[in-house]
């Protein structure tokens, strides 16, 4: 699946000059945590609850600047500070710098976007135009949305091809130690593991595999076994 397949559409957008207030009942009236700010049909930043955290409408602007040694001892922010706790303007207290993708973006390389800059949603853009948003709800209603395929009519041989399609694709897999084979739609395991851990994601590949009814790990643990020459 891909950005358009899941994107949120159409998106709720304020312009540079939108008063703040006016952002959060924006995000309040349609439960969302951020808003794009759009110049000129153009993607110019993002305004965040984030961004919104720190205010002096309610108390909040000195919360998040740390004690009174690190304000002295620590780079100046006062300035940036002092504006995006007071301005009353998007063009002000958005961010600039904003993580987008493509409508062709998988939702593993977004996933990845998302842990990797510590973000909740990003836009997605077509020729430079915003036409949807991605967030981590969206994600998750895709999983839950996902048509889960019941292939009970899968024979030992495919249910064997596919779990040892998967199993060889991962790093942690050792086939040298490890023999599997499938009975009636039940995966058995004979050999060795290396942990717990191991054993768990072995059976977790397993259970993935449609048609799969059961899995049976006669496996011993590594550091258990003698070898003898």
């Amino acid at each position: 699946m891909r950005a358009r397949d899941i994107m949120s559409n159409p998106v709720v957008t304020v312009g540079p000059h939108t008063s703040v207030r006016d952002i959060a009942g924006l995000l309040f009236k349609h439960r969302i945590s951020a808003v794009p700010v759009v110049d000129e049909g153009r993607l110019v930043g993002i305004v965040s609850e984030g961004d919104l955290l720190h205010r002096y409408e309610i108390g909040t602007a000195d919360a998040g600047r740390g004690s009174w040694w690190r304000r002295i001892l620590g780079p100046d922010d006062s300035v940036a500070s002092y504006v995006k706790s007071h301005a009353a303007r998007a063009r002000y207290v958005m961010t600039e710098d904003v993580v987008t993708v493509s409508p062709d973006t998988t939702l593993a390389r977004i996933a990845q976007l998302l842990e990797q800059h510590r973000i909740k949603r990003v836009p997605v853009l077509e020729d430079g135009k915003l036409v949807g948003i991605v967030s981590r709800s969206d994600l998750v209603r895709a999983l839950a949305a996902r048509e889960w395929v019941e292939a009970d009519g899968l024979d030992d041989d495919a249910i064997y091809e596919q779990l040892s399609e998967e199993l060889e694709q991962q790093p942690w897999w050792r086939s040298l130690m490890t023999n599997v084979v499938v009975s009636d739609g039940v995966v058995h395991y004979y050999g060795a593991f290396d942990s717990e851990a191991h054993k768990e994601a072995a059976r977790v590949a397993a259970e993935n595999v449609p048609g799969v009814r059961g899995v049976e790990d006669h496996r011993l643990p590594m550091a258990t076994l003698s070898w003898s020459v």
